[in-house]
C-alpha cells in the first residue's frame, strides 16, 4: 500500500510544475512591463519621446497658441494680439526678467546693471520654461556677463557679442532642463555701466 501513496504524490509535482512555470511567466511580464515603464520615463519611447524631440512648434502670426499664457491683469476680456503684415511670418512672443542682473566685469572695477527680455517664435511652453527655470537662468546670465571685458560694454559689437552669449546661455540652460532651447534672441531694455 505504500507503493500506492507514492504513485499518488505525482499529481502533486505536476502542480508544482505548473506552479513554477506560472511564476515564471509573471516574472517575465512583470521584467517587460518595468523596461517599458523605463524606456518611456526616460523618453525613449512613447509620447514624451515625441514631445522632446520636436520640442515647441514655431507658431504662426494669428495662430492659436495651446500654450498661450492667460492674458495680463487688466487685459480687456476676449482682446487679441494684433499683429503686423511685415518681418517674420511667426508670432514674436517675450518674457521679461523681473528683476534687475548687477554684475562686476572681467578684470575691471566697473560694474554694469542691465535690465532684459527674451523673445520666441514658438509656443507658449518656452515662455513657461523661461519662469520656472528664472533662477537657474539668472545665474547663468550673471556668469556670463563677468565674463566680459569692460571694453565690450562701450561698443555696439561688444554688446552685440554680449546679446549672443546671453542668448546662448539661457537655451544652454533651457536645454538642460527642458531638452530643448527656444529663446530666439534677448534683448536689453536698461544698460548701464558704472
Amino acid at each position: 500500500m505504500s507503493e500506492k501513496k507514492d504513485k499518488s504524490d505525482k499529481p502533486a509535482k505536476k502542480g508544482k510544475g505548473l506552479f513554477k512555470m506560472l511564476l515564471v511567466g509573471v516574472v517575465l511580464v512583470g521584467a517587460g512591463g518595468g523596461t517599458a515603464f523605463a524606456l518611456m520615463s526616460a523618453g525613449l519611447i512613447g509620447d514624451k519621446a515625441q514631445a522632446h524631440e520636436s520640442g515647441p512648434q514655431l507658431v504662426l502670426k494669428g495662430a492659436s497658441d495651446p500654450y498661450a499664457p492667460p492674458p495680463p491683469k487688466g487685459a480687456a476680456e476676449g482682446a487679441e494680439l494684433i499683429h503686423g503684415d511685415g518681418g517674420s511670418r511667426y508670432r514674436t512672443a517675450y518674457y521679461t526678467f523681473a528683476e534687475d542682473f548687477t554684475s562686476n566685469l572681467r578684470d575691471s572695477d566697473a560694474l554694469v546693471q542691465l535690465s532684459l527680455a527674451a523673445s520666441t517664435h514658438r509656443d507658449g511652453r518656452v515662455l513657461m520654461w523661461l519662469k520656472e527655470h528664472e533662477l537657474a537662468i539668472r545665474s547663468r546670465i550673471l556668469i556670463t556677463i563677468a565674463d566680459t571685458p569692460e571694453e565690450d560694454m562701450y561698443l555696439p559689437d561688444g554688446k552685440i557679442r554680449l546679446q549672443k552669449r546671453l542668448t546662448d546661455a539661457v537655451n544652454t540652460v533651457l536645454t538642460e532642463q527642458e531638452g530643448f532651447g527656444g529663446v530666439d534672441n534677448v534683448y536689453f531694455r536698461t544698460f548701464i555701466v558704472q
